[in-house]
């Protein structure tokens, strides 16, 4: 069975910068589309960013696009996620997910949530203003 472990969550004052990481294990068929998703309290989980396995498609949020970067290694089965001028709204528990390998090359039906095979547990990030 897959295993997802996020790793780089912490405290920061707004402006500042955290580096997300999450390695993944336990399926060798090559990971298809990863992503961040995050949740705040009281509010619904919501997608971050989307890669797909060639790093050569990437989505994001409208909230974080411009400040947040996306990437993977393929070789060490690990996405990160580099999120740079932090606000107070970007404070939430962030997740890595996966899914098994995919024929959608693009990712682009694999927006929702639901779509994802394989979640970690999630590091909590906190931004003070």
């Amino acid at each position: 069975q897959a295993q997802l472990v996020e790793s780089g969550g912490g405290s920061v004052q707004a402006g500042g910068s955290l580096r997300l990481t999450c390695t993944a294990s336990g399926y060798n068929g090559g990971y298809g589309c990863m992503a961040w998703f995050r949740q705040a309290p009281g509010k619904e989980r919501e997608r971050v960013a989307i890669i797909n396995r060639y790093s050569t498609s990437v989505y994001y949020a409208d909230s974080v696009k411009g400040r947040f970067t996306i990437s993977r290694d393929n070789a060490k089965n690990t996405l990160f996620l580099q999120m740079n001028s932090l606000k107070p709204e970007d404070t939430a528990m962030y997740y890595c997910a996966a899914t098994r390998s995919t024929s959608d090359y693009t990712c682009s039906g694999y927006r929702e949530s639901g779509s994802y095979n394989y979640w970690g547990q999630g590091t909590q990030v906190t931004v003070s203003s």
